[in-house]
């Protein structure tokens, strides 16, 4: 009996020690994982070096992180963004490049970063807006717990929906349902939806989706639902993504006639491929190339009030883990999907492959594995996430991740970052590219190139990829991007 027993502890061992996909339980010694996610988040924090928006939670976590300056997105949709993020993978891998494509179609048995965490022993918990929608989020097989929330009604909406239930029946009733959802977006600005809706909403913090969010999570953390397990918790803060809604108190702090933004080249789209712009500012009400001071201002106050309230409830969280006592044993990361463009380049929304539409704001605190308050100038991707949080938890990441982990970049954040940093985004059927390195950043669409000094043109005002002075950085940037594209797309499915 003895001498069963020892081989079967061998073989037991043999099994954990060499099988390259075996997942190994999770030890109390283990960090836990806080991922915050915001949705259409573009670098107007103060982290990222943007002086008009107050976010003291974001300033809070830097002073006791390393703060990445140059974090890009892989593509600038919320869908293809996350798919990517979340399985460690470039888009042209995923095969997810528009918001309809669900990864376990395009790529079956992709293991996600909560799914393998959950395998690995960590209680696993999600909030709010993490994977693109409910019919895209794996559920169980990578979350022991999952939470959408919904706005509570705006009081202006309440006795118009009120007097129209008197007449046509409850909008819970197949009729009547279709008739308010055709009356709902002429109420007001607010109920616009996509639109774009914008404006105070009339609640409190606590009835927004992002009020409800970030108590849940801490309510996990004061209930330790976890147990004994380390966690990993997600919180995806859906704001400021459209309709542009917060509570009237952080319209406040904005005043339309103090905003700072200057207009974009009135004749930029001469020098520029057509396919580089989308038409969404038509969606917006504006006219290319034509400035409409008022209305740009109203949209962002409201960017503004959005970023300052979903600020204050990450503060919420970060409160909770210090009341809980997990400040000290939690790995931290808070960033977004994508950026947004208000107006640059008479352009709105995302999208695009311009700097403010696809750099994010990236902090990380991984608690004794880093230099605290610092900054690193390195070039990362999105994609790297998922590594990095393998490697610090010691979780057994997939064999086809993409990514490159940034451990290395937290203990000395003066360290290199990557050579390149590759973005892609949809144009029917094919794809524009870009490429970023320390000083350039370069993109081939369908009808053009562009070129970009973003250390003498950070706006990125003045094309100079038909240049003949800048013919051979042309040249360097096209080899560059073929690599980019090689590497983006070798991962076996």
């Amino acid at each position: 009996m003895r001498r069963t027993s020892l081989v079967f502890v061998g073989l037991l061992l043999i099994a954990i020690l060499f099988l390259p996909q075996c997942v190994r339980a999770a030890t109390a010694g283990q960090p836990n994982v806080l991922l915050i996610v915001c949705d259409d988040l573009n670098t107007h924090v103060s982290t990222s070096g943007y002086p008009h928006i107050s976010t003291p939670a974001f300033d809070r976590l830097a002073a006791a992180s390393v703060t990445f300056g140059r974090a890009y997105c892989q593509y600038p949709v919320c869908g293809p963004s996350r798919a990517s993020f979340l399985h460690g993978l470039y888009p042209q891998s995923t095969g997810v490049l528009d918001n309809k494509a669900d990864i376990r179609q395009t790529r079956p048995a992709t293991v996600s970063l909560p799914q393998r965490f959950k395998e690995s022993g960590y209680w696993t918990g999600s909030v709010g807006k993490v994977f693109h929608n409910p019919t895209i989020d794996p559920g169980d097989v990578a979350w022991n717990a999952c939470l959408r929330f919904e706005n509570d009604e705006m009081p202006l909406v309440t006795p118009i929906r009120k007097a129209f239930e008197a007449e046509h029946g409850s909008i819970d009733q197949p009729r009547a349902r279709r008739l308010w959802r055709q009356k709902y977006p002429t109420i007001a600005t607010q109920t616009r939806g996509q639109q774009p809706g914008y404006g105070p909403s009339g609640l409190r913090d606590d009835q927004h989706r992002d009020g409800k969010n970030a108590r849940q999570i801490a309510s996990w953390l004061r209930e330790k639902v976890h147990g004994e397990k380390p966690f990993f918790m997600a919180c995806g803060i859906q704001k400021p993504h459209v309709p542009f809604l917060a509570p009237d108190a952080y319209f406040a702090q904005y005043p339309k006639e103090g905003l700072k933004f200057f207009p974009a080249p009135a004749d930029f789209w001469k020098q520029a491929p057509k396919t580089a712009m989308v038409k969404r500012y038509e969606g917006f009400g504006f006219e290319l190339g034509v400035e409409n001071d008022p209305l740009r201002r109203e949209y962002m106050q409201a960017y503004h009030a959005c970023v300052s309230f979903i600020d204050a409830q990450i503060g919420l969280v970060f409160d909770a883990l210090d009341r809980t006592g997990h400040w000290e044993d939690t790995i931290i990361i808070l960033t977004s999907d994508h950026g947004y463009q208000l107006g640059e380049h008479w352009m709105w929304g995302k999208v695009t492959l311009f700097e403010v539409c696809d750099r994010v704001p990236l902090v990380i605190r991984a608690p004794g594995r880093m230099k605290a308050g610092s900054r690193s100038a390195g070039l990362v991707e999105l994609v790297d996430l998922y590594p990095t949080l393998a490697e610090l938890c010691e979780v057994v990441p997939p064999e086809d991740m993409q990514g490159r982990s940034l451990a290395a970049m937290l203990r000395d954040p003066t360290a290199p970052g990557k050579q390149l940093a590759y973005t892609v985004v949809s144009r029917g059927t094919k794809l524009g590219k870009a490429i970023r390195t320390d000083r350039w950043r370069y993109a081939r669409w369908p009808d053009g190139e562009e070129l970009y000094d973003l250390e003498n043109d950070v706006a990125e005002h003045h094309n100079l990829a038909t240049s003949e002075a800048h013919a051979a950085t042309v040249a360097a940037m096209r080899a560059h991007l073929t690599r980019a594209e090689s590497r983006a797309a070798a991962a076996k499915r």
